[in-house]
């Protein structure tokens, strides 16, 4: 059967992915299951949903729905149809003032509550990976988290659904009309729902049990809690797809109820002798008010404490020593110093090892939530290569968290798992567990099994507890909801599926899986990979940041693949490796950005870029590494022409219109794949640059504006608008006589070209410690991208130039900007409202900050979008591929033109070319705001 051809008649083409890479992208998720799909397609209406269910039916091909990929128990993946949803289904709507949101399955958690911040409300559901996570599989996972307990998870704050079940039937429980219907069209469902009430009802014990679970956190099996919470079936079946992991249905939109975000926050490690006596402070700060009590054993500190940036305490803590992670929320500073108060009194009482320091500072607070939240992901910094990460959430009653957790240490003991870490939510009992092992032997994966049922005989038979408190059962605890539930539940949960999805064709093997090993079957191998990424253990928190995520792989991808090689060619399977070989050459190197923003999402600091650079260096000829030393020792010459061709260019579209060399490299592309797009925001640099010979300042305009730097209307050049500016708050400033012969290193350093890389970097460190007088004087450069590569250029260096790095200060505009325009000034005119597009580099180099300080100096009201990311510029790659770009701005640009502004900015000329074609708006430097105000 060739499914991707069948599928056309339900879908096009473009939107059916049937290549072996495609498939490979997709067969992993970030649990530690892989299955390999038939096809994956992105339908992008319900009438392509139900056709894609009338598709499985007719040809027994299984479905599965996918947003984030998030999922940690193997629910998001499948050897059928996968269903991707990330891309076309993120429709967010703020309805009554906030207190209500309405969202489509494909939009993050925290975009959405990026729509609600201006409203002081949030969602509900906080899970940690809520950046990558998104609403399909919050909802479907009935997502919890740090703060939101039981009472606020997404099952107690949906209040409306509108869901597609797998005969093709829509309903929404926002219309009363079809209640109605779902009795008169679905009532074999209508009457098993209404049977499986009342037998609940009529056994007392059963009905008790069911009530009494679910004051605590639990994911295991169906939402049971349904069936005694609501009356009408239909409202039943809404809130059984709450957890229900894409098995019993397609959740097209839900409506949810907000919580407050409350504005003042106050943060504290605590620190604990043992993790013993840490959980003996749990009831008191529970009860004193705290929204957020998180547990860390002293293994768990240990994975994150070589991070950048973590309190030096941490890493001279006692070995066994522990710590709680606390946080208390009001609406006042006076209602969140009295709640705080409350536990500092009864503090005394508790075995720590210091007094409770608590912070009120926004981005302290921020970075203990980033170590929180990168604590299972650290992991992957510290596990042998080779071997699988193993992700368990399990829950205890408070009391008896801490002889629970005693008993489990015991089992890791027992088992040889000698680094395991232990961290969780303890205010609800909920604790995760991290082991790390090979899956490459039957010795191996029967270590895990023994180890696993022992781990459910501790939870349930011991301590009552749950096997799954947060994470939903997947196919990792299927074989287990019986042993936790009782026969009579797990029949209930069986009939429910049967009578909903009789072919077993919706998602399955997840929830209902009569394999009893199903929770060792078809594991996932993380075979050796290129250092620069092997620690990954594809989490996919890289994901939302990544320009290329729309059009071909993102960098959990581009790593997954890579190990899909490392597979084939253990095996020997010469075929697929070339196929794959080939496939990854556009979708995995020529259409990755190197923009390295998927680090700064990383709880590990994994570059994805840096691979790229890597194989694009390896694939290089000598004959193309030859000519690329060529152009860097003769620069000046190649800056030159490449001047000359602009203006030539901009002279042929004054001649013969605005569009001419755009429709002639167009034409060339489609010949030659490898000729540069033209585009209309091209314009020459005029005029000479010029400053003084004598000056506190040396001023590097970068070649991309020594040769592209003009601006529409006539308007003044990047390089003469930084003078301007200069001059009007009187700083002296030297442009160097051969600065058109010198360059960043970013031209060959994005290509892999490293041989040119290391001589232009070291000829111009050589450069700029003449021109700044042995480093006396600090040097500017006003394209951020260029700034980050001089300041990383350190390690090509040779030694005499790295002491020359060393002494000396190299600056980009927005720090010119901030730290000496902006006190020279006093009264300056106001733009009313402007919009920012801040490029990767500033993200990275950490001077969004600024740049947001210099724009409200020069703004009423200053926009970032939610949306903002990387444009896929990337240099020159978005005149290569000028598809990368496209698709890499269409989030942000869709969200811009909802509003009319009176500027738009940036801080690279090249991200300021892209921003303009994707809004039709003139993107310019940041210079030009303060040129114009002052």
């Amino acid at each position: 059967m060739e499914i991707g051809k069948l599928l056309e008649d339900i879908l096009p083409k473009a939107r059916i992915k049937v290549r072996l890479i495609d498939l490979v992208a997709y067969a992993s998720d970030a649990g530690f299951y892989y299955l390999r799909p038939k096809a994956v397609v992105q339908p992008i209406a319900e009438s392509e949903i139900i056709g894609l269910f009338r598709f499985s039916h007719q040809h027994r091909v299984p479905l599965t729905f996918r947003t984030g990929g998030t999922s940690l128990s193997g629910q998001a993946i499948t050897d059928g149809i996968l269903v991707d949803l990330s891309q076309y289904w993120n429709k967010v709507a703020i309805e009554e003032n906030g207190d209500l949101v309405r969202v489509q399955p494909g939009i993050t958690g925290s975009v959405v509550n990026g729509h609600l911040k201006r409203y002081k409300r949030k969602i509900g559901p906080d899970p940690s990976s809520i950046d990558a996570a998104m609403m399909g599989g919050i909802l479907s996972n009935n997502s919890s988290g740090m703060c939101c307990g039981v009472k606020l998870n997404s099952y107690h704050t949906t209040k409306h659904i509108r869901f597609i079940l797998p005969d093709g039937k829509t309903f929404t429980t926002e219309k009363v009309a079809d209640y109605d219907r779902f009795e008169k069209e679905c009532q074999h469902i209508y009457e098993a729902i209404r049977g499986m009430q009342d037998q609940l009802k009529g056994n007392p014990a059963l009905y008790d049990l069911i009530r009494r679970k679910y004051e605590t956190k639990n994911t295991v099996g169906y939402s049971l809690n349904a069936f005694i919470d609501h009356q009408h079936p239909l409202d039943v079946l809404a809130h059984l797809l709450i957890g229900a992991e894409g098995t019993l249905g397609f959740i097209a939109e839900a409506v949810m109820a907000t919580v407050p975000d409350y504005p003042y926050k106050t943060t504290a490690f605590l620190y604990f002798p043992d993790i013993y006596a840490a959980c003996q402070a749990i009831i008191p700060l529970t009860v004193s008010g705290a929204e957020a009590v998180e547990l860390m054993d002293r293994a768990s500190l240990r994975s994150i404490d070589s991070l950048k940036g973590v309190p030096e305490r941490l890493k001279t803590l006692p070995e066994t020593a522990a710590a709680l992670l606390v946080e208390f929320q009001a609406n006042s500073l006076e209602d969140l110093h009295a709640k705080k108060n409350v536990f500092l009194a009864s503090a005394s009482s508790l075995s720590m090892l210091e007094a409770p320091l608590f912070t009120e500072d926004v981005k302290e607070q921020a970075f203990f939530w980033k170590l929180r939240k990168g604590m299972f992901p650290a992991v992957g910094a510290v596990r042998a290569s080779g071997t699988t990460v193993i992700l368990e959430d399990i829950a205890f009653p408070v009391a008896k968290l801490g002889d629970a957790i005693l008993d489990l240490q015991q089992l890791f003991k027992k088992y040889a798992y000698h680094e395991a870490i232990i961290f969780g939510h303890a205010k609800d009992g909920n604790i995760h567990f991290v082991v790390t092992q090979a899956f490459h032997t039957a010795a191996e994966i029967e270590r895990y099994d023994l180890f696993l049922q022992e781990v459910v005989k501790l939870v349930v038979e011991t301590y009552d507890g749950t096997l799954k408190a947060e994470h939903g059962t997947g196919r990792n605890m299927a074989p287990f909801i019986e042993t936790e539930w009782g026969g009579e539940a797990y029949q209930i949960m069986k009939q429910l599926k049967a009578v909903i999805d009789p072919q077993n064709l919706l998602n399955p093997g997840v929830i209902i899986n009569e394999d009893k090993k199903a929770h060792i079957a078809n594991l996932k191998p993380l075979p050796t990979v290129e250092q620069e990424v092997d620690k990954c253990i594809e989490c996919g928190y890289c994901e939302h940041k990544c320009p290329s995520r729309n059009i071909t792989l993102t960098p959990r991808q581009r790593i997954v693949v890579r190990r899909e090689l490392a597979g084939l060619k253990a095996k020997g399977n010469k075929q697929d490796f070339d196929q794959l070989v080939s496939e990854y050459q556009y979708d995995g190197l020529d259409t990755c950005a190197v923009d390295g923003l998927c680090a700064t999402a990383c709880p590990v600091d994994i570059n994805t870029g840096d691979l790229v650079k890597r194989l694009r260096r390896e694939n290089h000829s000598q004959t193309a590494n030859s000519l690329a030393l060529t152009v860097a020792k003769h620069f000046g010459a190649t800056a030159f022409t490449v001047g000359l061709a602009v203006k030539a260019g901009d002279g042929m579209n004054r001649i013969f219109g605005e569009s001419t060399m755009r429709n002639i490299t167009g034409g060339l592309k489609k010949l030659i794949p490898a000729v540069p797009l033209w585009s209309n925001q091209l314009q020459p640099t005029k005029g000479k640059i010029e400053g003084n010979r004598n000056g506190s300042v040396i001023y590097f305009p970068t070649c991309i504006n020594r040769m592209m730097g003009g601006a529409k209307d006539n308007k003044k050049s990047v390089p003469q608008t930084f003078m301007s500016v200069s001059a009007k708050v009187g700083i002296e400033i030297v442009v160097p006589d051969d600065i058109n012969s010198t360059c960043c290193g970013q031209l060959f350093s994005s290509k892999g070209y490293q041989a040119a890389y290391v001589y232009t970097s070291n000829e111009t460190i050589r450069k700029l410690w003449k021109w700044t007088e042995g480093g006396r004087l600090p040097i500017v450069l006003d394209v951020s991208s260029c700034t980050h590569t001089l300041q990383h250029c350190r390690t090509v260096l040779s030694d005499e130039n790295k002491a020359y790095f060393d002494q000396m200060s190299i600056i980009d505009s927005i720090d010119y900007l901030h730290d000496l325009v902006l006190p020279k000034l006093k009264e300056v005119h106001k733009k009313d409202s402007i919009v920012l597009h801040p490029v990767c580099t500033l993200k990275k180099m950490g001077l969004e900050g600024k740049l947001f300080q210099i724009a409200d100096r020069f703004a009423h009201e200053v926009e970032v979008p939610l949306m903002a990311g990387c444009c896929g510029m990337a240099g020159d790659r978005g005149f290569l591929f000028p598809e990368l770009t496209a698709a890499a701005t269409a989030p942000e640009a869709a969200e811009v033109k909802g509003a009319e502004y009176a500027g738009y900015y940036s801080t690279a000329k090249t991200c300021e070319m892209a921003m303009s074609d994707a809004v039709s708006k003139n993107y310019e430097s940041i210079l030009y705001l303060v040129d114009e105000c002052l």
